[in-house]
C-alpha cells in the first residue's frame, strides 16, 4: 500500500472518518484516481462505493479536477443524494499538480453551493481532500 507523509492509505481512510456501515457515494471517478485510497475506503466501510442511490448517503466522495468544469455544479450535484447530516470529501489534485483547483475558486464555489469548508487532509501523493459540510444552521 502506498504511503504519504508516513500515512498509509488505510490510515488516511480512517483519518477521514470512514467507518463500517457508512453509505458512501463516489462521483467523478476516472482512471487517474488513487485506487489504493478507494480500496482502503471500501475496506473501512466494509462495502462498495455507490454510484447511484435510492436512499440518502452519509458521505459523498467527489473526485474533481479543474478541467471537469464548474466546481459549483459538481458540488450541487453531490448534494443530490447526501443526507442532511452528511458531508462531502472533495478530492482534487494537490496544488501545483496538473488540473489542481485554485483554493480561492474552491472557497467561492463552496459558498455559492451553500456549503462550508471544514477539515483539509493530505491523503495521497497526488491528491488532497477537503471536507465540505452544510452550515450548522441547515443541518438536521
Amino acid at each position: 500500500m502506498s504511503t504519504t507523509d508516513g500515512m498509509t492509505q488505510a490510515s488516511a481512510a480512517t483519518a477521514l472518518g470512514f467507518t463500517k456501515g457508512l453509505a458512501v457515494q463516489e462521483l467523478g471517478w476516472d482512471d487517474d484516481v488513487d485506487e489504493a485510497l478507494r480500496d482502503a475506503i471500501m475496506d473501512a466501510i466494509d462495502g462498495d462505493l455507490l454510484y447511484e442511490s435510492n436512499e440518502a448517503v452519509d458521505v459523498v466522495l467527489l473526485w474533481w479536477r479543474d478541467s471537469d468544469g464548474d466546481i459549483v455544479d459538481g458540488l450541487v450535484d453531490a448534494l443530490t443524494d447526501l443526507s442532511p447530516s452528511g458531508h462531502i470529501w472533495l478530492l482534487s489534485p494537490k496544488v501545483g499538480r496538473p488540473d489542481y483547483l485554485d483554493p480561492t475558486d474552491l472557497a467561492e464555489a463552496a459558498l455559492t453551493a451553500g456549503l462550508a469548508l471544514a477539515n483539509p487532509a493530505t491523503v495521497s501523493a497526488n491528491w488532497q481532500a477537503q471536507k465540505l459540510v452544510r452550515p450548522k444552521g441547515t443541518r438536521r
